[in-house]
């Protein structure tokens, strides 16, 4: 059955099964691959999207549940000053090590920034549980998130 929908900005109808999960419907259909498959649970954040500037987890999302929505991933914040001021941060602190889970992160941090502009360190971690890094980046991404905050206009 069609399933349409808003993928970073632009309008799509996707052939799929309501009951497929976002994240392949994403990654497969619509050729969206920024989106990561990590756990296929929602444990790890990996497949983070935002659905109406919410932050869900792709994987455990069917697609039907977000069909007439907008739903920006990692390449559609690339041309957002949210998402631009986020890379910019990632890189200057040299957040990432392996990258695999860095597009969930920055898709996160972009939920976490747009509810709250200034979070504080509680805020941040509260804001980014549920993506996890196996690299153990936490510290540098709290960093980048500030460094992103601050150079955001309120």
């Amino acid at each position: 059955m069609p399933v349409s929908l808003t993928i970073d900005g632009k309008q799509r109808t996707l052939a799929v099964a309501e009951d497929m999960p976002l994240l392949w419907a994403l990654r497969d259909i619509a050729g969206v691959t920024g989106v990561k498959f990590g756990c296929g649970a929602g444990l790890c954040g990996a497949c983070s999207v935002l659905v109406d500037g919410q932050r869900l987890f792709a994987c455990q999302t069917p697609v039907a549940d977000v069909a007439g929505k907008a739903v920006t991933t990692i390449e559609g914040l690339t041309g957002q000053p949210l998402g631009q001021a986020l890379a910019a941060a990632w890189e200057e602190l040299d957040v990432v090590q392996c990258g695999y889970c860095q597009p969930g992160q920055i898709v996160a941090a972009a939920a976490l920034l747009k509810a709250n502009p200034k979070p504080d360190d509680a805020a941040i971690d509260e804001g980014m549980s549920g993506n996890i890094c196996r690299c153990g980046t936490y510290n540098r991404i709290r960093a980048a998130i500030h460094r992103a905050a601050d150079t955001i206009k309120a």
